[in-house]
C-alpha cells in the first residue's frame, strides 16, 4: 500500500487546505495511506516586509518545490494564486479543487461597511492589488500593509493596528471565522486574485502514478477557469509586484473572463471582459491580457516594475 505524501505550509488554513485534499485522495482511491508533510517557505519566515518589496518568485511555493524534486514529497498542496505562472522544470500541476468562493471581503471590528470608511480609518492588506482597487474606487483612503496568517491579522486588528481589512473570503470561510466579515465586495468592482479560491495540486511531471490519481479529483469546471486566468497573468508577467486581478464566468460551453491592470496608487486603472469559447480558455486569457497592454497596460506595468 502506497503512502502518499503531501506537502504543505504550516498555518492552520494551509492544515486545513490540505486535509481537504488528504480526503478527497482517499475517497478517490480507498486504502492508500497519507502523510503530511510541513515545510517552512520564505514567505512564512520573513514577515516584517511587505511582499511586494521581497519579490515573487515562489515566496510561498519554492521549498515545497524543491522538497518534491528532492523526492522528499509526492503532492505539494499551494493556494493556486500563490503559484507562479511558470513553473520549475520537471513539476506540473497535476489537479485543482473545486473552487471556493472566489470574491474579497471587507472585515472589521466595529461592522464598518466599505462606504463608511475615511481617511481617518486605517485600511490593512499585503496586496497590491487589493490597495489598487480600493484606491481607484476611493481615493485618499489610508491603506496600510499588514503580514502574517489569518489568525495573526486577525489578532493585529482586534489588538488597534487597524480599523478593517480586505480578505480572501475562502480563507475566511475555510477557517470558520465569517463572523468577522463586514461585508463581501463584489468581483467586477474589487477583481479578486488569479485563481483565488482554488487549491492547485503540484507534483512531478514524471511521477505518471500520481499524476493519474490526482487526474481522478481534479474538478475540471474550475480547470478550465483557471487555465484561462493563469494565461492571462503569465501574458501580463504580472504577480504580486504588479497589481492585476482577474475573475471568470463558466456558462456551459461560454467563458467570460474579466481582468484589470492599475497603477499602485488606483490613478491609473484599465479594465476589460471578454467571453468567447470555452474550449480554449488560455486563448481566451492571452487575448484579454494583449488587448489591456494595449490599452495602455505595458505602460503602467512597466512603471511599476521601474
Amino acid at each position: 500500500m502506497r503512502r502518499i505524501r503531501i506537502g504543505t505550509r504550516g498555518s492552520q488554513l494551509a492544515l486545513i487546505q490540505a486535509h481537504l485534499v488528504s480526503d478527497a485522495l482517499k475517497a478517490a482511491a480507498p486504502g492508500i495511506l497519507t502523510e503530511l508533510v510541513v515545510i517552512k517557505t520564505k514567505g512564512d519566515i520573513i514577515l516584517d516586509v511587505a511582499l511586494s518589496k521581497i519579490g515573487d518568485k515562489g515566496l510561498f511555493t519554492k521549498e515545497l518545490e524543491l522538497s518534491l524534486m528532492r523526492g522528499e514529497t509526492d503532492i505539494a498542496v499551494h493556494s493556486l494564486k500563490d503559484i507562479p505562472t511558470r513553473l520549475p522544470d520537471g513539476l506540473h500541476i497535476g489537479a485543482v479543487t473545486e473552487r471556493e468562493d472566489r470574491r474579497d471581503a471587507l472585515v472589521s471590528v466595529n461592522n464598518i461597511r466599505l462606504s463608511n470608511l475615511t481617511p481617518l480609518h486605517r485600511i490593512a492588506t499585503s496586496s497590491l492589488r487589493r490597495k489598487a482597487s480600493l484606491l481607484h474606487h476611493s481615493p485618499g483612503l489610508q491603506v496600510i500593509d499588514i503580514r502574517g496568517n489569518i489568525n495573526t491579522r486577525i489578532g493585529k486588528m482586534e489588538s488597534g493596528y487597524c480599523e478593517a481589512m480586505i480578505m480572501a473570503l475562502a480563507g475566511l470561510k475555510r477557517m470558520g471565522m465569517t463572523q468577522f466579515i463586514t461585508e463581501i465586495l463584489p468581483p467586477d468592482k474589487f477583481m479578486p486574485a488569479v485563481s483565488q479560491g482554488a487549491l492547485g495540486l503540484e507534483t512531478r511531471a514524471d511521477d505518471e502514478s500520481i499524476t493519474e490519481l490526482l487526474e481522478r479529483i481534479n474538478h475540471r469546471p474550475t480547470w478550465t477557469e483557471i487555465s484561462a486566468e493563469r494565461a492571462f497573468m503569465r501574458t501580463l508577467e504580472g504577480g504580486c509586484l504588479v497589481p492585476v486581478g482577474c475573475f471568470t464566468v463558466l456558462d456551459k460551453s461560454d467563458l467570460t473572463i474579466s481582468g484589470f491592470v492599475s497603477s499602485t496608487d488606483g490613478s491609473e486603472y484599465l479594465e476589460d471582459k471578454l467571453t468567447g469559447d470555452a474550449s480554449d480558455p488560455e486563448k481566451l486569457g492571452i487575448t484579454l491580457a494583449k488587448r489591456l497592454l494595449g490599452m495602455g497596460g505595458d505602460k503602467i506595468l512597466s512603471q511599476i516594475r521601474n
